[in-house]
């Protein structure tokens, strides 16, 4: 059976595009509209219960993630590829390239989560494992992320898209996977090309997280803060962003 997928492009590399907890191959605001069709074919894909996927179950583990993106791969005849992750989709890339290390080409985390758990106080445990079952704590997440700047009609229309495409407990599957990420044995020190784009405005998710998480465990990293972006570039910078991942993949 055929994984559903959006493309956009045409180019002779392979792109897969992972979307964040929030997010789904739909849901990238305009940012896909300034990629390069010449350079990629540009793959959005979607977790099981997100998006084109809702009434697909499965047991979301990071490790179902992974090979569902290479079963896809498989499909499109892609050997090499390379990959783009946001948020919960920086642990994602990373468990694809502990899972194939020699089928990736490259990676771009974007405000990303790594191959280490993710810390959370009592407060934030609360906040982070209630926002399956309430809207206005998936407000208050992505308000918080964004650096409490943004006005509360953007806010609400991505905490909106959630609910709209994503199932809660395909939801609430992908923050258990996230959260508690613990992998990093299988993939410090691959010699893979990153870029990790940090948010000026993210506090959860900015420069400082991505030092730590990223930096000390991969030779060939680079690591930049994207200005005037919380933790959703695709959104509040879609063009500085685009272009700095084209610059990326045309090596």
């Amino acid at each position: 059976m055929s994984i559903p997928h959006r493309t956009v492009g045409h180019g002779p590399k392979t792109v897969f595009l992972l979307h964040g907890w929030f997010g789904s191959a739909d849901g990238w605001g305009s940012f896909p509209d300034y990629l390069d069709p010449e350079a990629a074919t540009w793959v959005f894909t979607d977790n099981r219960g997100y998006g084109a996927r809702m009434g697909e179950a499965g047991d979301y583990t990071l490790a179902e993630v992974a090979a569902d993106v290479l079963a896809l791969a498989d499909e499109l005849g892609a050997e090499k590829f390379w990959l783009v992750g946001h948020s919960m989709g920086g642990a994602e890339v990373l468990k694809v390239l502990a899972t194939a290390p020699d089928r990736v080409e490259g990676i771009v985390a974007l405000t990303p989560v790594g191959a280490l758990p993710t810390p959370l106080d009592e407060a934030g445990s609360d906040l982070f494992y209630g926002a399956p079952d309430d809207p206005g704590k998936r407000f208050g997440i992505i308000d918080f992320t964004t650096g409490n700047r943004l006005t509360p009609v953007w806010v609400k229309s991505v905490a909106d898209w959630s609910l709209a495409h994503s199932t809660v407990e395909g939801f609430r599957g992908a923050v258990v996977a996230w959260a508690n990420a613990d992998f990093l044995a299988d993939v410090e020190g691959k010699p893979t090309p990153m870029l990790v784009i940090a948010g000026e405005h993210d506090p959860a998710l900015g420069l400082e997280t991505c030092n730590q998480v990223w930096a000390p465990y991969f030779p060939n990293v680079t690591i930049e803060v994207m200005p005037n972006a919380g933790h959703y570039p695709m959104f509040e910078t879609p063009v500085a962003l685009a272009t700095r991942i084209n610059a990326f993949v045309a090596g």
